[in-house]
């Protein structure tokens, strides 16, 4: 019985991870063909020797990166069983000592990772969906003028829905992308019964000479094989969410045939009919069915596109724990799933960041140019802190760890220096992007640093505070106050403001502090720390994984087993608001510090971001030079 359950669940979530983990790879044939022969960047000629070498080149490429390196090797490397680059990168940072240049380059690595991330999400539903929607020129050439404006109407409609959540509609992507695979496959053997001599692209021979042969313009056609491994970091990035066995046994048993199958069915049709290049994916369809394909593949760029967008809230919320952003808004868009989050001021970044690269480049060939370089980034990446992960927690020497990512970081490198020969076409948006996105990240960082040290440099410590009110003079009126503050020693500048306004203390005072730790969980029963302290003073410290949802309130409730008693109704939370001052001559640079300024005050609310009720919340502020 417990059997027959296991199966379901399995074959329950291995169909759900269908619908999310696959949508940007299991999309990109609708566009990787083309753009090798046909793109407006060194296309290579149609000749069977080309063609079996492009396809033998596209079979080993899913083979190697994909299914060997991240679904045999990276899904490896979990943290508590997430995946994804920040999770990576918190993995990375285990036995090392803080502050040393190898965790500083650790991080780095990390947050450039990310940052590149976040271009892949605008490029991907850019891409996609305009891809999709390119099908009708296919159709006739009078829907030529209506590409643009249809593929930004679906754009903006999918973003506006962004949040009202994807629960309601979730349930039909895993049949939708299960339809879809099999479509490709249907397609793609319907033109290789037609012309089976491109099976023999599965011999590596054919890509060798391709390569060898075509010198100059083999190294370039790279750029383009690339955009068949676009995605790969989806399935490592939302293991979390079904785990690895579900992803793996989905991309084994049924993604990776489809997708090789519909490859070489297109590699067929160019065989056949060298013209069919203007679009070999609709070309494979019979005219009768293009138009349900052009729907079909649109509502698949749309699930694509959903993942990527989820997968950026996501890693704008992980990164919020561990201190790397300001607090920004999170809207829960479902009562039962915990990932199910909306973050209105990055859904809005990106849909007119998309909207802007939409209207610039105008086709998918030329989004092309701009698409290898972000995934390509961050596989390399993904290389080197898995090297890490594998010395510093899997015990592997340095030596066993570089050689055994070697032929990975080699076969990346190659897709990377490719793609940068496309940096002036396009490849270099998601480069400033990401540098954009970096510094944005980083400023903030440094910015909470340095504030965080001019604070504790006038800071009192709490021990003799409480041994100071314990000798009298301050009167103590009932109920329970808590202060928030970062370092539960020290006295919460709030606190030294309250006294000095109101004269008085409650009956019960609570030094709260908030500590996130580089796991995605942490369970329920280890989220507070509970120290009483004399004067009926208490330290509270409460704990948060760099996934979980902080929730003040909640975790107040589980203090009664501490003797912590705090009735909602009877308790007052003193929160600290600092207004920075920049100066010259600052440990960051001044422009950096009116960065960093800027985005402290537009930082989200610490009351909405801890689930705390307004109605209980004080404010007190105070200046600081910066």
């Amino acid at each position: 019985m417990q059997q027959t359950q296991d199966r379901k669940r399995l074959a329950t979530l291995t169909l759900a991870a269908l619908g999310i983990v696959y949508g940007d790879i299991g999309t990109s044939p609708l566009y990787s063909i083309k753009e090798v022969f046909g793109g407006a960047h060194h296309p290579v000629p149609i000749t069977p020797e080309n063609v079996l070498g492009i396809l033998s080149l596209f079979f080993w490429s899913l083979l190697i990166v994909v299914t060997l390196k991240y679904v045999s090797f990276i899904m490896r490397a979990d943290n508590k069983g997430e995946g994804g680059i920040i999770a990576l990168m918190t993995l990375a940072l285990h036995k090392g000592v803080a502050g040393t240049w190898q965790q500083k380059s650790l991080v780095i690595l990390g947050l450039f990772g990310a940052a590149l991330f976040y271009g892949d999400g605008v490029i991907t539903p850019a891409i996609s969906v305009l891809s999709a929607v390119e099908g009708l020129e296919i159709i006739t050439p009078a829907f030529k003028p209506f590409v643009l404006p249809i593929t930004l109407a679906i754009l903006i409609g999918l973003f506006v829905f962004q949040r009202r959540g994807t629960a309601s509609v979730g349930a039909l992507f895993g049949p939708v992308m299960l339809l879809w695979f099999a479509v490709l496959a249907s397609l793609g053997a319907a033109a290789i019964v037609e012309n089976p001599a491109v099976l023999a692209a599965v011999n590596p021979i054919h890509a060798l000479n391709f390569l060898l042969g075509n010198s100059v313009l083999g190294f370039l056609a790279l750029g383009a094989v690339v955009l068949c491994i676009t995605g790969a970091e989806a399935l490592y990035a939302d293991m979390g969410h079904f785990g690895a066995r579900p992803i793996q046994y989905a991309w084994l048993g049924y993604v990776l045939p489809a997708l090789l199958i519909n490859y070489f069915g297109q590699g067929a049709l160019l065989l056949a009919d060298p013209s069919a290049v203007e679009n070999p994916f609709y070309l494979l369809a019979p005219e009768w069915g293009r138009y349900p394909l052009v729907i079909l593949a649109t509502v698949a760029t749309i699930i694509a596109s959903q993942a990527v967008i989820s997968g950026a809230f996501s890693i704008t919320q992980q990164a919020m724990q561990l201190g790397f952003t300001p607090r920004l808004e999170i809207q829960h868009t479902s009562e039962r799933e915990i990932g199910q989050i909306y973050l209105p001021a990055i859904n809005w970044l990106l849909l007119i960041s998309i909207i802007l690269l939409v209207v610039e480049f105008r086709s998918s060939s030329n989004l092309a140019a701009a698409y290898g370089i972000a995934v390509t980034g961050t596989m390399l990446i993904t290389n080197i802190l898995a090297i890490a992960v594998a010395v510093r927690l899997w015990d592997w020497s340095p030596a066993r760890a570089i050689l055994g990512a070697l032929p990975f970081i080699c076969i990346d490198l190659g897709f990377f220096l490719a793609n940068s020969v496309k940096i002036p076409d396009g490849g270099w948006f998601p480069l400033v992007f990401g540098l954009l996105v970096f510094m944005l990240l980083t400023t903030w960082k440094r910015g909470r640093e340095l504030l965080g040290e001019r604070l504790a440099a006038d800071a009192m410590q709490l021990p003799p505070f409480i041994a100071s009110i314990a000798e009298g003079g301050v009167e103590r009126v009932p109920g329970t106050a808590v202060f928030m503050t970062p370092d539960p020693d020290s006295v919460p500048h709030a606190l030294l403001h309250s006294l000095k306004h109101y004269k008085v203390l409650h009956e019960q005072v609570v030094i709260l502090s908030v500590k996130v730790f580089d796991v995605p969980y942490v369970p329920e029963v280890d989220r507070v720390e509970v120290h009483r302290l004399a004067g009926n003073f208490v330290q509270l410290i409460v704990h948060y994984g760099f996934k979980d949802e902080a929730d003040i309130p909640a975790a107040l409730a589980l203090c009664g087993h501490a003797g912590l008693e705090a009735d909602m109704m009877d308790t007052s939370f003193f929160l600290g608001r600092e207004t920075l001052i920049p100066r010259l001559g600052s440990r960051m640079a001044y422009w950096r510090t009116l960065i960093f300024v800027a985005m402290f005050r537009n930082a989200g609310s610490a009351t909405a971001y801890f689930r705390i009720p307004s109605n209980r919340v004080v404010e007190l502020g105070s200046q600081v030079v910066l």
